[in-house]
């Protein structure tokens, strides 16, 4: 097939497009901007586009189909020239599952944790040598992409995002890809901008529910009662699989679980992902991994990239990045690094980023985020704001919002450097949130 990419730079876009590539398709692409990683990795596959910008030419009726990355907008000329054509307009999402109706499809849902669940399921059946198509929204030790596509293999492994498909598909992607078998980890009020209201969010979860197909495993988190609640109302016939957190111990900084196959000792730590591995076994276990397996597996799972991710540690003192940013999972990760290191002083750092967590109105959602943090500071850029075309946030409302009136905001990325350069760091664990770069500052240079 010949297939062309309208915003082919995008982190998922560039690995669909080189699972393609890797599956013997001919692939071309445009975007107005690539960078790295999806700049060299697209190089080397020989699919980099030559020229930076839209170019309608590039459209021709011998195509099979485009996909249409968010990136673009509605107006794209290429995007234009391809329904002139009347050529066959994919979102993301919707070729995913033409690539995958006549397999399995285990889909992992939630507004945090989705990631980490995936991750933990594809490294235990890659240790087990179980062949599985995938994607996945972060880079995984032993994957070489985080998109796996093929003829053969019974199941595919996806995880589920509730954003919208593309500019021209306004449905939450997993609602394009009709699973067999789900998992929901939590709901959790998240883009505002596209979901204005806690209730039209929440709606995208129980449609998400119907779409499952009837008589399919549907795995839940029964610690959230939003989830229960869009369970529990759902007439859809499923076999329902409820999961709670499992007792762990902490040692020395290590966590043990306990299991009826004996202590097992994890290399990841933290309440929720505790609660992510289970989650993780229950849907292994549908997928023919037994317990005694899957422990045997997840001992040597490390965590996904960028989540909750080790950068640097020295005899006085740690750093983890995390790519959390809404608030629920800014303060599952603040309560997980204050319990695995309760002996240290943690110094937590977020940076908001995102329209959602700059909008006032949301703000309010980050209330008591940052309350097991020895000390909180908050980083935003007045300059994405003005990209954002928003207004300034008075300091004193950020405080008063995470209700810590110790807070410190720091709105140049200069000063911050500054004050975590020249701080005392002896006996801490540095915690840096964000899905940015807080405004290019060089972490580096910091913690080095």
């Amino acid at each position: 097939m010949k297939i062309h990419f309208i915003a082919i730079g995008g982190s998922a876009m560039h690995n669909l497009a080189l699972a393609l590539v890797n599956k013997g398709y001919q692939i071309t692409g445009s975007d107005d901007a690539i960078f790295e990683p999806s700049r060299s990795r697209l190089e080397n596959h020989g699919i980099l586009p030559e020229k930076m910008g839209w170019f309608p030419e590039k459209i021709t009726s011998d195509l099979d189909a485009v996909i249409l990355g968010m990136h673009a907008h509605e107006d794209n000329t290429e995007l234009i020239k391809a329904q002139e054509l009347g050529i066959k307009i994919y979102s993301y999402p919707e070729f995913l599952y033409e690539q995958s109706k006549n397999k399995t499809r285990v889909v992992i849902a939630g507004s945090h944790g989705k990631t980490t669940i995936t991750s933990m399921i594809l490294h235990v059946l890659n240790y087990h040598h179980k062949e599985v198509d995938y994607m996945v929204g972060a880079q995984l030790e032993g994957f070489d992409n985080m998109v796996k596509l093929t003829h053969d293999n019974e199941f595919i492994i996806l995880e589920g995002d509730e954003y919208l498909s593309s500019p021209i598909d306004r449905r939450s992607k997993f609602l394009l890809y009709q699973p067999n078998i789900a998992l929901i980890s939590g709901i959790a009020w998240d883009h505002i901008n596209v979901f204005p209201t806690f209730d039209s969010y929440k709606q995208q979860f129980t449609d998400f529910v119907n779409s499952i197909s009837p008589g399919g495993a549907l795995i839940y988190n029964q610690e959230d009662q939003e989830v229960v609640e869009v369970v529990e109302k759902s007439e859809n016939y499923l076999k329902k699989f409820p999961y709670h957190t499992p007792e762990y111990t902490i040692r020395d900084e290590q966590v043990f679980l306990q299991t009826h196959e004996g202590e097992v000792r994890l290399s990841v730590f933290g309440r929720h992902n505790i609660l992510n591995l289970e989650g993780a076994r229950l849907i292994c276990n549908q997928l023919g991994v037994w317990d005694e397996e899957f422990y045997e597996a997840i001992i040597s799972f490390k965590g996904a990239s960028r989540r909750l991710e080790k950068i640097y540690e020295n005899q006085n003192y740690l750093v983890y990045k995390d790519f959390a940013h809404a608030p629920s999972k800014v303060s599952a990760t603040v309560k997980a690094v204050k319990e695995n290191y309760s002996n240290k002083k943690l110094v937590a750092c977020l940076e908001l980023h995102t329209y959602s967590s700059l909008n006032p109105e949301f703000l309010l959602q980050y209330k008591n985020s940052l309350d097991a943090a020895d000390q909180a500071l908050v980083f935003y850029s007045e300059e994405a704001l003005k990209i954002k075309r928003m207004q300034p946030i008075p300091t004193e409302f950020i405080r008063e919002s995470f209700g810590r009136p110790d807070l410190m905001v720091f709105t140049e990325s200069a000063s911050l450097q500054n004050y975590l350069c020249e701080m005392d760091k002896s006996n801490a664990v540095f915690l840096m949130m964000s899905s940015g770069n807080y405004g290019g500052m060089n972490l580096d240079q910091i913690f080095n």
